[in-house]
């Protein structure tokens, strides 16, 4: 049996070039998979330094949580609800670490834990900004690309 062509390449037709990947996507996805592993090992730390408490699974469940929504929220990126989700996971993140700095008994050391929290806050922020304008930029050039090509087809004697 063949093959099947999915519609990206039923629509292609020859001397078609494609329009650049946005790097919004790109910054956004790299940062919550980041965040992923940081809530990882944020629940194993908190789990293990409070072992013996009764909410030590709850800290390490719910990180474990985070961590998985933050992977599967990297699929949605391509849709404006993708980074709307992005921007409520970097609140859950930075209250779940304000959360297990009053719930754990390790005096000043868990809210150390709020500094990777705030620097992903900081890094989200910059993903989605910066890589929205890199995107525009990039579109502004593909867009005169394709003018220029499409001149350079049109012009007499060359070719």
């Amino acid at each position: 049996m063949g093959r099947r062509l999915s519609r990206a390449q039923q629509q292609w037709q020859p001397g078609q070039s494609r329009p650049p990947r946005s790097v919004r996507v790109l910054f956004s996805s790299t940062v919550l998979s980041l965040e992923a592993a940081l809530m990882l090992f944020f629940g194993l730390a908190a789990w293990g330094l409070n072992q013996h408490e009764w909410y030590a699974w709850w800290i390490f469940g719910g990180s474990l949580v985070v961590a998985v929504a933050c992977i599967m929220t990297c699929a949605l990126l391509q849709k404006p609800l993708g980074y709307i989700i992005g921007w409520a996971l970097q609140a859950v993140i930075v209250a779940g670490f304000l959360g297990t700095a009053l719930v754990t008994e390790q005096g000043l050391w868990a809210p150390l834990a709020l500094l990777p929290g705030l620097g992903f806050l900081a890094c989200w922020w910059y993903a989605v900004t910066k890589g929205a304008q890199i995107d525009a930029e990039k579109m502004e050039r593909y867009r005169l690309e394709q003018e220029f090509a499409g001149e350079s087809e049109g012009a007499p004697g060359e070719k």
